[in-house]
Parts: C-alpha cells; structure tokens; sequence
C-alpha cells in the first residue's frame, strides 16, 4: 500500500517539476521583455511631449479652440470605452482588472440610461465581452506585447469618427498605468473632449510665445494635429500597457515558481515518510521473522523430540 502511494507521489513531483521548469521560462521571458518595453515607453514620451508645446504654441498664436474634439456635450447620452487588455492569460489579475473595471463603468451609466460604445484592444478584452454579448464597435488583437504607431491609430480613429458624428459624447481610455517594476494602475481617463482649460493654462504657463510664423493659419493646422494628438494619447496608454503586461506575467510566473518549489518539497517530505515507513515496515517484518526461527529453535517440545531420537 505504501508503495504505491510512494509512487503516486513521484510522478506528481515529476510533474509540478515540469510545470516549474515551464513558468520559470516565462518569469525570465517576461523579465526579458519589461526593459524593452520600458525603453518603447521613454522613445515615445519625446514625440508626445513635442505634439503637446505645438498645440500650446498654437493656442498662444490665437488658433481657435472651436475644433469638434475640443467642445463638451451639455449633455451625455453615450460614451465610448477604449479598452486595453493582453492577447495572453498567465499574467495575474491584469486582465480582470480592466475588464471589471470597464464593466462596473458600463453597468453604472446603463443605470442612469447611458448608452456606450465599446472599443477594445486585446484577445482577453474581445473573447469576453463577445461572449457576454457586448456591442463592439471595433476590436483590435494581435498587438498587444509590441503594439506600433498604426495600432494606436486604428483605435483612436473609430471614436474621434463617432464623437465627430455626435454617436457618443464622451470617451474614456481604460488601461494599466505602469508606476514601475512592482506597482501598475489601472487608470480610467477621458480622452474626449479634449480638456480645453488645461491646454490654455499650460500655454498661459509657458512663458511668452515665440515669435512663429505659421503657414497654413493656426486653426487649420490645430484642425490637423488634435486627431495625432488623440492617437499619440491612444499610443503611449498602449505602450504602457504592455510594460504594464510584462511586469505582471513576471510576477505571477515568480509566484507559480515559487509556489511548484513549495509543493515538491511538501511532495518529497510525504514520499520520504511513506518511503520510510516502508522499509521500518520490512526491518520490523525481518526481526519478527527472525525472533521467530530463534525462539522456535529453542522451544521444549522440539528439544524432547530430540531427546527422543537420541534415545532410539
């Protein structure tokens, strides 16, 4: 009996160890890929930096800030959700937090009689929302580990088309904020209508304006950059979610390394006990056996038997 519990015992630690050498693969993998997807992160912050002094420039410059991006609807019948999740599980609570997220904030405004539209990025995003038989006015997959500019643009331009048309009145980007290695957000932000205030105090701010001359007009060129600007917005939230992915598929492959470590020394403590226990068994089986030949040799009615026989 013992032994084959033993032995059931040895194949489950043969197997926790393959699943061990599996997800220690995957923590170095992903630990790999953080830092270069930290560096996409710090070679995009320029270009978004740039696009927002032009559009403060142009804001200083007199260009009208009339742009349908720009302007807040007095009131709100339907808002469009962009949703960033990963292609691949294995990664924690990353992908459930947005997708619960998301889904606490379209239950929260169908109660107050608000409609949605539902944008997403991302297999875990789609697969879950299609099944429960969400509407999605666009789905992006494939992307999400090396997302590139033209991803983001995809994205981006489904809802400044559906905000132009007035078919939502409001946009809110869903994503995970990378803080750092330890420690990602997820966040919630509006992407329209752009926040007109803020534009205007960070040109008030920024000292006078220099002294440029532009060619077309002003407007027409803000006409022209606020719909990169969105899908610059769109592209950094895009980038920071899979450093944001990496970080936590590291994190959760660590722990399910270090938990397979756990298990088979738990399983090999249990083999070694019935193990023991099994040869004990057989040590006590031998002795038994043994005390038993002794005392037989030595008991009265064989030792009359030979008496006996000497006698005749």
């Amino acid at each position: 009996m013992a032994s084959g519990q033993e032995r059931v015992l040895r194949r489950r630690i043969r197997s926790v160890q393959s699943t061990k050498k599996i997800t220690r693969a995957m923590e170095l993998i992903a630990a790999s890929r953080i830092v270069k997807a930290q560096q996409r992160v710090a070679a995009a912050r320029p270009y978004s930096e740039q696009i927002t002094e032009v559009i403060r420039q142009l804001s200083a410059s007199g260009a009208g800030l009339d742009h349908p991006l720009l302007q807040a609807r007095e009131e709100v019948k339907n808002v469009g959700f962009i949703a960033i999740t990963a292609d691949r599980g294995l990664a924690g609570a990353y992908n459930g937090s947005i997708i619960r997220t998301v889904e606490r904030a379209i239950a929260e405004r169908q109660r107050r009689n608000v409609g949605y539209s539902l944008v997403v990025a991302g297999k875990k995003a789609d697969s879950f929302f299609r099944w429960r038989g969400y509407k999605l006015a666009y789905s992006g997959t494939g992307f999400s580990e090396q997302p590139h500019y033209e991803h983001a643009c995809a994205l981006a331009d489904v809802v400044i088309e559906q905000y132009q048309e007035e078919a939502i009145d409001e946009v809110q980007l869903v994503y995970t904020r990378f803080l750092s290695m330890g420690t990602q957000r997820v966040v919630s932000r509006k992407l329209l209508p752009l926040d007109t205030g803020s534009i205007v105090q960070r040109a008030e701010g920024a000292g006078p304006p220099a002294a440029y001359e532009f060619e077309p007009e002003p407007t027409e060129i803000l006409e022209r950059l606020l719909p990169q600007y969105v899908q610059a917005r769109v592209f950094a939230a895009l980038l920071e979610s899979a450093a944001s992915e990496q970080a936590a598929r590291q994190r959760a492959m660590k722990a399910a390394t270090d938990n397979a470590e756990e298990l088979i020394k738990n399983l090999s403590i249990d083999a070694n006990k019935l193990r023991q226990a099994g040869i004990t068994t057989e040590i006590m089986e031998i002795v038994g056996g043994a005390e038993a030949l002794r005392q037989a040799s030595h008991s009265p009615s064989q030792e009359a038997t030979f008496r006996e026989m000497e006698q005749v």
